[in-house]
């Protein structure tokens, strides 16, 4: 499990390589709001390789969403695979994100 950071067109790319689990979540949370404080305002969660996300994760999501949005940013998601999808849809969470399914798409009109 790791988180791969780089920057794309102006927007933080993150790319998380595994299990988006309660062991892990503080260390992507740091890493989004490390890159908030240095004053990057766009962000994108990569999730291609992603293939499970428990419940702690999903918190952690909502928790940055909410931090980049008081500071006037966004946060986006792009390659949900389809239990990703229909986890975020059963949850409602489809309706807190801008859930793309490409990263080219969710990198359009940022």
């Amino acid at each position: 499990m790791s988180f791969h950071t780089s920057k794309q067109n102006g927007v933080v790319v993150v790319d998380v390589d595994g299990q988006l689990i309660v062991g892990n979540r503080q260390e992507l949370k740091q890493k989004v709001l490390d890159e908030l404080e240095g004053g990057e305002r766009k962000f994108l969660i990569d999730f291609s390789n992603t293939g499970y996300i428990d419940s702690s994760g999903l918190g952690v999501l909502v928790s940055l969403s909410k931090k980049i949005r008081e500071q006037g940013g966004e946060l986006r998601l792009a390659n949900l695979n389809e239990d990703l999808r229909t986890l975020f849809e059963l949850t409602k969470l489809d309706t807190l994100f801008n859930i793309a399914d490409t990263r080219d798409a969710a990198l359009t009109g940022f």
